[in-house]
C-alpha cells in the first residue's frame, strides 16, 4: 500500500509561516504520510495529492497574497480533496489562549474550498526579521517568536490521523 500524499503549501514573507509549514510536513511524515512542503506561489497542480494544507501569514488582517492566489488558482481541484487552512500572525500569546477565528478573507476561502478546518498559530517577529516595521516592533518590545511547535505538531497529527483513517 502506498502512503497518502499531502501537499503543505504556504505564503510567507519572512519565513515564520514557512517554518510552521515545515513543522506540519515533519509531523505528517512521522505519521507515515508522503508530505511535500512548498511555497504557495509555485503550486500549479494539486491533482496528485490526497490532501492539502494551505497556510498564509496574516498582515494587517489579510491573508498572504501568495496563499490567496494559490487557493484561487487551484480552487477546482482543491474542492475535490480534503483541505485544511492555517494562518500565522499574532505576535503575542493570544493564539495560545483561545481559538482565533479566520479573518474574513480566509473564512471566504474556507467556504469556497469546503475546507475541513482552520487554525491560527502565533507568528514571529524577531531581530532577524527584515524590514523597518519589524525592527520598530522589536525595539518597542513587541516582537518575539510565538509559534508553538507542540500545538503545530498536534494539529498536523490530527490531519494525519484523519487522512490515514479515511478511504
Amino acid at each position: 500500500m502506498t502512503s497518502k500524499r499531502v501537499l503543505v503549501a504556504y505564503g510567507s514573507r519572512h519565513g515564520a509561516t514557512a517554518g510552521i509549514a515545515e513543522e506540519i510536513g515533519r509531523s505528517l511524515r512521522a505519521d507515515g504520510l508522503d508530505a511535500d512542503v512548498v511555497a504557495a506561489d509555485t503550486v500549479t497542480d494539486v491533482s496528485g495529492y490526497d490532501g492539502v494544507v494551505l497556510g498564509g501569514a496574516l498582515y494587517a488582517g489579510h491573508w498572504n497574497g501568495k496563499a490567496r492566489r494559490c487557493a484561487r488558482r487551484n480552487a477546482e481541484q482543491l474542492r475535490k480533496r480534503p483541505v485544511w487552512l492555517f494562518s500565522s500572525g499574532p505576535v503575542d500569546s493570544s493564539a495560545e489562549r483561545h481559538d482565533i477565528p479566520p479573518v474574513r478573507g480566509v473564512d471566504r476561502q474556507m467556504r469556497r474550498l469546503h475546507a475541513r478546518e482552520h487554525v491560527t498559530f502565533g507568528g514571529s517577529v524577531t531581530a532577524a526579521t527584515p524590514g523597518r516595521f519589524a525592527r520598530a516592533m522589536v525595539r518597542h518590545g513587541k516582537g518575539g517568536d510565538f509559534r508553538n511547535p507542540e500545538r503545530i505538531q498536534s494539529w498536523a497529527h490530527r490531519i494525519g490521523t484523519e487522512l490515514t483513517t479515511t478511504r
